[in-house]
């Protein structure tokens, strides 16, 4: 038979080697440089552990180690991918109204990392689950705050840093040890065809009066710069009239000034050279008629309609030897 005091021994052995066993594995871990660790006591958050490499400990249950990644996470909203690419879309999920009260359908990609694990692992049940449904809440918030044009075409990026920030801010709210570093729209689209169809048609009938209103503007600033043009043209020929009237008034004032001058030295001399001057210019354009004492018209030499007929002559012959 074996004695008690054998078996107590045995025991003792076997205890003390399950101690030192269990001294020797968890009184060291290691953490990886993509991982970061938290180091509790009885349960209780100690410190969180960044420096990757080995590090020591109290020995379990006394000192417990928690790991969780460094690396930046997505959370896909409104669709999920698999590892095979194959997207599965949840329209439910992204049906949202717009602030024209309109519908569309929005997904999204959230880029977080744990920044905080003690937060992280101990302050709420599910972190990932509050940050599905702040993303939620803010996504539907901007969008129901945005027009359905600006959701659709130019103001996604607008739309993206709203969502950032207000999710930043619940995330910060919520104090689960999470931190946001982008929101990314995937598809911004409307519900089915037939309003796609006609979202489309309203678009490029807004299309074609922009460019209507375009090209009336670009008619309407050419005709008014034309006309400004001629308006320049106008005052500056009527300018260059008055000056040249200014200055042929001017020179007739001269002359008349002279003539005034001479007239008043020799005035029987002054008025017979411009009686001459003035019929050395009426008499060649004047038809010379002879009249009886009576009134009654002579006969005269016709020389007028000869001149004529003398210069109409040798213009033809001229004509014809060339």
């Amino acid at each position: 038979m074996v004695s008690l005091k054998r078996i107590y021994t045995i025991l003792g052995l076997v205890l003390g080697i399950l101690i030192l066993g269990l001294v020797a594995f968890t009184t060291w871990y290691t953490v990886d440089e993509s991982e970061q660790a938290v180091l509790l006591t009885f349960g209780k958050v100690e410190e969180g552990v960044e420096e990757p490499g080995l590090n020591f400990k109290l020995p379990w249950p006394i000192q417990s180690v928690e790991k969780l990644s460094k690396e930046t996470f997505s959370l896909q909203f409104g669709y999920e991918e698999n590892e095979d690419g194959v997207i599965k879309e949840f329209p439910e999920e992204t049906k949202m109204i717009t602030g024209d009260e309109n519908i569309v359908l929005a997904d999204l990609v959230v880029q977080w990392k744990i920044n905080e694990p003690s937060k992280y692992l101990y302050n709420a049940d599910n972190p990932e689950e509050i940050l599905r449904d702040a993303t939620s809440a803010s996504l539907r918030s901007i969008i129901g705050n945005s027009a359905i044009d600006a959701a659709l075409t130019s103001g996604k990026a607008d739309i993206e840093a709203d969502v950032h920030d207000l999710l930043s801010q619940l995330i910060q709210k919520y104090d689960i040890g999470i931190s946001i570093l982008a929101v990314k729209l995937q598809d911004v689209e409307l519900p089915n065809d037939e309003v796609r169809q006609a979202f489309t048609q309203v678009t490029d009938a807004r299309e074609t009066m922009n460019t209507k209103l375009n090209e009336a503007n670009k008619y309407k600033n050419q005709k008014e710069n034309e006309a400004v043009g001629e308006q320049k043209a106008i005052i500056s020929r009527a300018q260059g009239d008055k000056a040249a009237r200014v200055e042929a008034a001017r020179g007739s004032v001269a002359v008349f000034n002279e003539l005034y001058a001479e007239y008043k030295n020799n005035p029987d001399i002054t008025k017979q050279r411009l009686v001459l001057e003035t019929l050395e210019q009426v008499l060649p354009g004047a038809e010379i008629y002879i009249m009886n004492d009576d009134g009654n018209t002579l006969k005269y030499f016709p020389i007028r309609p000869l001149e004529n007929t003398k210069a109409a002559t040798e213009e033809g012959v001229k004509a014809k030897d060339e």
